[in-house]
Order: C-alpha cells, then structure tokens, then sequence
C-alpha cells in the first residue's frame, strides 16, 4: 500500500508534523465563529434563559411538596402547578431557540471552514500534489469537517448546556444542603482524573482512525479515476482486496477508540451515578432525623439527577470534542501548508498591451520529487512575439517542463524565465496565467455542460463568444447533434464525449481566452483527418498574430513552424527549420524517421503521414 497519511504530511511545506496536544486545535476555530459574535451572544442568552427555567423547577417542585399539600395553603396549590408548568413552557421554548442558533452557527461554521480549505487548496503548488492523494484531501474537506460540524453545533449545544447545569446545579445543590454537596465535590475527581487522561487517548485514536479512513479514500480515489485501466488489466480483484484491507485497518483503529470511549462513558455514569445513591442515602438519614423536610430532599434529588446528567453528558461530549480537537489539528496542517511559488510582495507589472516574447536564460531545473535528476540543464532560447516554434524531442528531453516552468508551476533553479522581458518571478502568477493558454494532450472536462466548459477559459465571456470559439475550433459540428446542444451535460471528466470531441472542446476554451502566448501540446493529435484540417485552419488562422510554442508528435505542425527546437536531456542542441535539420541533426533525422514515420531524407515528401509519438 502507499505511504499513508500521517507519512505524507510531514513533507508538505508550513506543515508541523508533531501532533498539538490537549484541545489547542479548536482555538483555530475562533476566528470563524467570531464573524456570527450576534449569534452567539443570542445562543448564550437563550441558553441561560432555559438554565435559569431549568434550574428553577426543583424548587417549584419543592414548594408543591412542602406547602401546596398542606390544608393551611390547599389553594396556594394550583399557582404552585401552573408556576410550574410555566418554567417548563419557558424551559421548552428558550432550549429550541438555542437549539436553532447554536445548530445554525455550526452549519455556518463548517461550511466556511470548507470553504477556506478549498480556496486554499487550489492555490498551492503541484509539489503539494506530488506527496498528497486527492482522496486524502477530500478526507480532511469533508470527514473531518463534519466532526468540526458537529463539535460547534449540536455538541456545542449540549456542552455549553450541561456545563452551566452542571455549575447552576451545584450552586442550588449547596443552597438547598451545603453539608451534602460537600460529599458531592468531594466525589468529583474521581470523574474529572479518568475523563482527562482517556480524553488523550480518544483524541491519538481519533486522529489514527481519520489517517487510516484518509488512506481508504486515497486508493479508492486513485482506483476509480482511472477505472478502465484497472478493469483492462483485470485488477478489480486486487485492488479490491488492497480497499479491504485499507478499510480493515481503519476499522480497527475505530474499534479501539469505541472502546476507550465506552469504557469511559460507563467509569464516568458508575461513579456520578454511586455518589448521588450515596448522597441521597445520607440526605434520607437526614429527612429520619428531622434535620430537613420531604422537600428538600427531592429538591436535593433533581439537582443531583440534573447534575449528574450533565456530568454524563459532558463525559460523552468531551470524547466528541476530543475527536474534533483531531480533526481541526488535520484540517489546519491543510491551512498551514505554504504554495512554493508565490507572487512577491511588491510585483513587477507586465507591461502592456502584451506582446508575447518568451525567453529562457540558462535555466536549469529539477523536480522537487527527483532532485537528483536535473529535467532542464542550462536551457537558453527566445521566441519573438507571434513566432511559432515547435518543440522536438525524445522522451524525457525537457519539452513539457518548459511549459510547466512558462506557467510558473514551478521556479527555476538557476537562470530565469521571461514573458514580455519580465522575470515570471518577479510578476503575479494572476497577470502571468491570464497572458498563457494552454491545450494539453490530455485534455480536461469539467461535470458541466458545453458552455460552461468552453466558458472556463474566460467566465465572463457571453453565450455568442463561447458559441464562436466552439465553431473556431471545428466543435460546433457535434455539439449540436448532442441531446441538449450547448446545454448537454458531459459528465465526470468528459466521460459522454469521444477524446477528439473532448479535444475540441479545450482548444474552444483555449480560443475563448484569446492569450498572448498559446502552448499547445500538438493539439490535434487525437483528432480525426477531417477534424484535424478544420481545427488546424482555424489555429493557423487565430495564431498568426500571437506566439505560439508547440510540442510537435506530427510531420504537419514542424513544418508550419517559423522553428523547431530539438531538445534532448534537457537542453536545445540544434534548431533550424524541417529541411535544414533534416541535413544538420543525426538526432532530428532519427526522430523524424521513427516518430514521423518517414525515411529521414532530404527527399521525402512534405505531405508524408504520420504517426503519433
């Protein structure tokens, strides 16, 4: 099985991987709840107005005892009940209103929270994404934010309940008998001790249990992304084993912390439980003596049983919010993990309008996954604005990490990368991306329909422009024979669509942005021949003012190149046109022998066919 979680995290940068102790982690909630302080204050106020009902019927019940059955004050009786039921009518309304806004601000709370992760997340770097599974990212968006959920609504709800119970019904219990409440604090250690130190364990488990299910969600992400792969090699059966004993493992982890819960839950309920028995034995003796009245006693008796409620309750609820102590702590190393590429604080401004001039000086880089491997090695060259230059190259050679270091996913080593004479470490990676389109081999849908998924390269862009673009990159032709047209939803990733539809649809998206500076890597190569020369006509026709840098797999696109670059161990090591390098590099005339499928001679026809690289 893959490295598990709690190995990951230690690699992420900003990220402290020693665990925080005691329940330091929810402080990192405050700042949420700060926003709704009105909600609060009105949820503390209800929730003292319900306390004070609470609290008050032991002694309305005391009254009816001692004086509403006596003859003397037999009238008195039916204002003692109506009293009563008038706390209970104020108890029932104040706790639904405090029930409501404590539920309500942990709704609100949770979704923020997601909210801050997910914006976060999606602004870190791919080295992130190199050590981190998308499933154990969804893990902490949502399992652990539903802990977090529950510890600011209901559980809040409960606790901030119980322990002002718990404090209000030790203060009657010691206005009602101070001599019996005296036992009754006495007793107390023996449920705060054990609820302390199992508190700890419950919190490590949790914290186990949530890296474990972490684990799950990963292989199960890794496994359904790429399900045809998985059934073509007939691995259902394996994988399925790997899941079940991901989920096994998480499962155990559960049971051990169910049962150190339990065995807390059950010391906490037997000892509060004995001390009321034995309280209540002495207060009896009392009653038999005459040292307090039939009253008293029950009074005594329901703040005993509400006191010892909330002292369960608050047993229970300090296990949940032990578990949510562990949650946060997860969700915060998310937050605290730092992006590597970062604008400065004071950016340069790229000047305008832009014009499209990529230069590489003496770049080298390596992966921060591979450092040892450098995927660039001391890279120069330039490309003027509206030039087309095609990359060419075995495998390996650097090709796609030009792009990647031109959309400053990652920094160079050494040297610099210009766009329009600026360093792109000097700039706002904003102005940068927004100047750059990219078309990838391996094209991206998003679950959305055709309109939404062209309007991702300019979201402002109006229903007629996105329809232009579609119809620019030879996609109009199928969209319309689609159920809904422009309106059809097209699935997880494209999944309704063959890949040359889904190609056409990203070159659509990349035609919408209408940027400087266009990459493409050989964006036709999963089109058919009538597709091709559509979409290749309209490219010609949208690039012939802007730069255009072209990772070539086809005989087609290094000829209508101003220049091929021929990259080999992350370096250019010959460049010129078709025909020149045809003469000038033993490598080019492999590479164009074996990938272009054509004898490597000066000539062969121009129109030769080509195969895929």
């Amino acid at each position: 099985m893959q490295e598990s979680v709690s190995e990951q995290r230690g690699a992420w940068s900003g990220v402290d991987p020693a665990p925080r102790r005691g329940l330091r982690p929810l402080k990192k909630l405050w700042p949420y709840m700060r926003r709704y302080r009105g909600t609060l204050a009105l949820a503390l106020l209800a929730l003292l107005f319900a306390a004070a009902a609470g609290l008050s019927l032991p002694v309305g019940i005391r009254l009816v005892i001692d004086e509403g059955f006596s003859a003397t004050n037999a009238r008195m009786i039916d204002r003692y009940f109506l009293l009563l039921f008038g706390l209970a009518a104020g108890l029932a309304i104040f706790s639904a209103v405090r029930f409501y806004l404590v539920s309500w601000l942990g709704e609100r709370v949770v979704a923020d929270v997601r909210t801050a992760v997910y914006r976060h997340v999606i602004t870190l770097s791919p080295t992130f994404f190199e050590v981190t599974r998308t499933g154990e990212i969804l893990s902490r968006l949502i399992g652990d934010t539903t802990l977090v959920q529950s510890v600011a609504g209901v559980n809040l709800s409960i606790t901030l309940r119980s322990a002002v119970t718990l404090a209000g019904g030790l203060v009657m219990l010691t206005v009602t008998n101070p001599r019996l409440t005296g036992v009754v604090l006495l007793l107390i250690p023996l449920v705060l001790v054990p609820l302390l130190v199992y508190g700890r364990r419950v919190r490590r488990l949790t914290r186990a249990t949530q890296d474990r299910l972490a684990d799950a969600s990963g292989l199960a992400g890794e496994t359904l992304n790429a399900i045809q792969m998985v059934q073509a090699f007939t691995l259902e059966t394996r994988f399925a084993e790997r899941f079940a004993d991901a989920v096994t493992a998480s499962f155990e982890t559960a049971v051990r912390r169910i049962r150190a819960r339990a065995i807390l839950t059950a010391f906490a309920v037997l000892v509060v439980f004995g001390a009321i028995v034995f309280v209540l034995w002495l207060g009896a003796q009392a009653v038999i003596e005459g040292s307090m009245t039939v009253g008293e006693l029950g009074q005594f008796l329901l703040y005993g049983v509400l006191v010892a409620g909330s002292a369960a309750a608050l047993s229970e609820m300090w296990g949940e919010i032990q578990r949510a102590a562990g949650a946060v702590e997860r969700i915060v190393e998310l937050l605290h993990a730092k992006p590597d590429i970062t604008a400065p604080p004071n950016p340069v401004p790229l000047p305008k309008p832009a014009l499209g001039r990529v230069g590489f000086i003496n770049v080298s880089f390596n992966y921060p996954s591979r450092p040892s491997e450098l995927a660039l090695s001391d890279l120069s060259f330039s490309v003027e604005p509206g030039e087309r230059v095609a990359l060419v190259g075995p495998s390996g050679a650097g090709k796609s990490t030009v792009f990647q270091l031109l959309l400053r996913f990652y920094d160079p080593k050494t040297g610099q990368v210009l766009l329009d004479g600026i360093d792109l470490a000097s700039a706002k990676l904003e102005e940068i991306r927004r100047r750059i389109g990219i078309v990838p081999q391996e094209t991206v849908v998003f679950a959305a329909d055709v309109l939404e998924n062209i309007r991702q390269g300019r979201p402002d862009a109006r229903d007629d422009e996105v329809r232009a673009a579609a119809r620019a990159a030879g996609a109009e032709a199928f969209v319309v024979t689609l159920p809904e047209g422009y309106n059809t939803f097209l699935g997880e990733r494209g999944t309704r669509l063959s890949g040359g539809q889904r190609q056409r649809i990203a070159i659509a998206r990349a035609l919408l942005k209408d940027p400087a500076v266009m990459l493409l890597d050989e964006a036709t190569s999963a089109l058919d021949a009538e597709s091709e020369r559509l979409v290749q006509q309209a490219l010609d026709d949208l690039m012939r003012d802007r730069t255009t840098i072209v990772i070539a797999h086809r005989l087609a696109t290094v000829l209508k190149a101003d220049r091929i670059l021929v990259m080999d161990d992350g370096r250019v090591v010959a460049e010129g046109t078709h025909t020149s390098l045809l003469e000038e590099s033993p490598l080019y005339a492999r590479l164009a022998a074996l990938q272009f499928d054509i004898a490597a001679f000066p000539d062969v026809p121009r129109d030769a066919g080509v195969g895929g690289a």
